[in-house]
C-alpha cells in the first residue's frame, strides 16, 4: 500500500509539470500569432480605405489563427481570453462592413493584453 501511495505522490508533480508545459506551448504559440495578428489587423485598418477586400482578408488570416490555437488549448483562461480577441476581431470586421475605415482597435490590444497575463506566470 505505501509503495502505491509513494508511486501516486511521485506522479502527481509529473502530471502537474506536463500541464504546466503544456499551458506554457499553448501561450508561447499564443503570443506568436497574437503578434501576427496584431501586425496584420494594423495592416488592415491602415488599409482599409485603399482596400477593404485586403481589411477582410487579414481578419480572416486573424480568425483562422485564434481558432487554430483554440484548437490545441484546453487552458480555461487561455479559451476564454482568445474568445475575447476573436469577439474584439468580430467588432472590427463588423465595422469595415459598415463602412467605417477607421474602426476602434483598442479592444483587440485589450484582448492581447488578456492574453498575456494568462500566459505570465505568477
Amino acid at each position: 500500500m505505501a509503495a502505491v501511495a509513494l508511486t501516486a505522490a511521485l506522479a502527481l508533480p509529473a502530471v502537474t509539470a506536463c500541464s504546466a508545459i503544456n499551458t506554457a506551448m499553448d501561450c508561447a504559440n499564443t503570443a506568436v500569432a497574437v503578434t501576427e495578428a496584431a501586425n496584420d489587423l494594423s495592416q488592415a485598418v491602415s488599409n482599409a480605405g485603399n482596400s477593404p477586400q485586403d481589411a477582410q482578408n487579414a481578419l480572416n488570416e486573424i480568425d483562422r489563427k485564434l481558432k487554430d490555437i483554440g484548437n490545441r488549448t484546453d487552458n480555461a483562461d487561455l479559451s476564454k481570453a482568445i474568445d475575447s480577441m476573436n469577439t474584439a476581431v468580430k467588432n472590427v470586421r463588423t465595422a469595415i462592413e459598415q463602412g467605417n475605415k477607421a474602426p476602434d482597435v483598442k479592444p483587440v490590444a485589450d484582448a492581447a493584453s488578456e492574453l498575456t497575463k494568462v500566459c505570465t506566470p505568477g
